[in-house]
């Protein structure tokens, strides 16, 4: 999904106006694919923070019309990102000096791309189980590769023989 977004965003010309702290000079050698399995691995990072990448990306595209998505950006939001879900929604979580090693930037640099990446969404860093749900099936059906498993059945209540049950 993201390499989508990129790849159609490059098209759109390069402007001073709409330039962000997440710009590079240039692309990363790196693949968005190889980077992202490189944080993964390396920061063994929850799997709601990858669904929650994608929220946050929206509320920056929503809110920040002029923000581009491009292979000049992707991959400090990423990292910025990651960081930030982690952050929020996990009980233990990395430094911003090793997730900065991880993603190739400076730890002052993450500093300072955290900041403006959390005003970019409002400080917003939270999301509904209802929000992650639609964001999860929207995103299985985009990728064929996907399948969604059915519920499992529901199971009866039981009673053990002696105990008292309110009607």
């Amino acid at each position: 999904m993201l390499q989508r977004l990129t790849a159609l965003n490059d098209r759109i010309p390069l402007h001073n106006s709409t330039l962000t702290r997440f710009h590079s000079r240039g692309a990363p050698q790196i693949s968005l694919v190889d980077y992202l399995q490189r944080i993964v691995r390396y920061a063994a990072l929850e799997p709601i923070c990858l669904l929650v990448l994608l929220i946050y990306i929206d509320r920056i595209c929503n809110r920040s019309r002029t923000f581009i998505v491009s292979s000049l950006t992707v991959h400090r939001l990423v990292i910025t990102a990651f960081c930030c879900a982690s952050k929020a929604l996990c009980d233990s979580y990395l430094t911003n000096a090793t997730y900065a090693k991880i993603g190739g930037v400076s730890t002052h640099e993450l500093n300072i791309l955290e900041l403006d990446f959390l005003s970019l969404i409002d400080w917003d860093v939270c999301c509904n189980a209802d929000l992650l749900q639609i964001y999860y099936v929207n995103l299985v059906k985009q990728h064929p590769a996907y399948t969604r498993k059915p519920p499992p059945p529901l199971r009866s209540p039981t009673r053990w023989a002696g105990q008292h049950h309110p009607p």
